[in-house]
């Protein structure tokens, strides 16, 4: 039965993805999420139903437009399965691995990672952090905070306080490097700083905001060494923000449980 429910929401996080890619597409280019229905870009024609399967249709299809044959963007099909996948761990997470959480904790986890696969995508193909996404973000992330949430709660506090603390703490630091480097840091990174911070909560946003800076100077150096960029290149930050919130919901209290434990 496990095996059949993962599937399942394998399978809606198939769908999920699909969506986050239509949102990917437009928000950047200021055009609504519900109309026009989805069509190809290249020769504007609608795409039936068999054209919108997730993943099938890609591979079906071997990449390209039914009509036109003008070659779909691959990181459709790459949204699609990272999110497939995603639900189905989560699904695990929550469900099977820790039954005590249950579903509403899979929901949660599921907004979040929608939420940052948005972001992170987003930032890298335009190196832009939309207030469309932000700001309506961090209203759901104050929301959600009055929920009491079981896997971070058995070390800290969970609530609005926590919240409100742990987004004014990581906006105010991100907003002195910002104004400190002088350009060197986008605003975008400012305000996804105080999301992560709301959703993340206090004193957890510490390790995260550590956690994404040592992910984003890994990686760039890595890109150096490879010479696949320069250290005069910038190199979108939000990713490894959004990658660390993730780490630091899902496994943050047991690290700051196992760091405190001597203590």
């Amino acid at each position: 039965m496990e095996i059949v429910l993962a599937f399942l929401f394998g399978l809606l996080g198939l769908a999920a993805g699909s969506f986050l890619n239509v949102c990917i597409d437009r928000l950047p280019r200021n055009e609504s999420i519900a109309s026009p229905p989805s069509h190809c870009s290249v020769c504007q024609r609608r795409l039936a139903v068999k054209d919108l399967i997730p993943v099938v249709s890609y591979l079906r299809l071997r990449g390209r437009c039914r009509y036109c044959q003008a070659s779909i963007p691959r990181k459709l099909l790459w949204v699609e399965l990272a999110t497939g996948l995603i639900f189905v761990f989560l699904y695990w997470w929550s469900v099977v691995f820790e039954p005590e959480l249950g579903i509403a904790a899979f929901g949660v986890m599921a907004f979040y990672a929608c939420l940052f696969i948005i972001i992170s995508v987003i930032d890298l193909e335009h190196g832009l952090i939309l207030n469309k996404v932000v700001y309506p973000s961090m209203v759901v992330a104050l929301l959600l905070a009055l929920y009491p949430w079981p896997w971070l709660t058995q070390v800290i506090e969970r609530g609005i306080a926590s919240a409100a603390l742990g987004g004014a703490v990581a906006f105010s630091i991100f907003l002195l490097i910002a104004l400190a480097s002088r350009g060197g840091m986008g605003w975008g990174d400012v305000k996804l700083a105080g999301l992560i911070g709301l959703a993340t909560g206090f004193p957890l946003v510490l390790f995260s905001i550590v956690l994404g800076a040592i992910l984003g100077a890994v990686v760039a150096v890595a890109l150096v060494v490879a010479k696949k960029r320069t250290f005069k290149e910038t190199l979108p930050f939000g990713p490894f923000l959004a990658l660390a919130a993730m780490i630091t919901l899902l496994w943050g209290s047991d690290i700051l449980r196992w760091y405190l434990g001597p203590m």
